[in-house]
């Protein structure tokens, strides 16, 4: 199994951005997706996580409003729109698939090479 995130980049305080995430090498859509960020010195955190038909989300309470997890099963991809950005949003961020079909089940087979997210301020 293979994520490879995309998408990141230096943007500015209140800017937008959209990771993309793609999974190869096994079936992903009977799992749901999520993403997680780490920032330097700090340990990994879950931010949002979508159910394999994408009827369900999940989100922080730091990025529930500004974040949107979707997901297309046909192209075995999921995304992260990233809006009203912050410079505390700043960090890699990873894609992850997985165990179960709900999101609300927080356990996680396989992770991806993250992106690296700058926002400044």
């Amino acid at each position: 199994v293979q994520l490879q995130a995309s998408g990141g980049g230096l943007v500015q305080a209140g800017g937008s951005l959209r990771l993309s995430c793609t999974a190869s090498g096994g079936i992903f859509s009977d799992r749901a997706m999520g993403w997680f960020r780490q920032a330097p010195g700090k340990e990994r955190e879950f931010v949002a996580a979508i159910s394999r038909t994408g009827s369900m989300t999940k989100y922080a309470d730091s990025v529930k409003g500004r974040f949107t997890i979707s997901r297309d099963n046909a192209k075995n991809m999921v995304y992260l729109q990233m809006n009203s950005l912050k410079p505390e949003d700043t960090a890699v961020y990873s894609c992850a698939v997985g165990r179960y079909g709900s999101p609300q089940i927080m356990q996680y087979d396989y992770w991806g090479q993250g992106t690296q997210v700058t926002v400044s301020s």
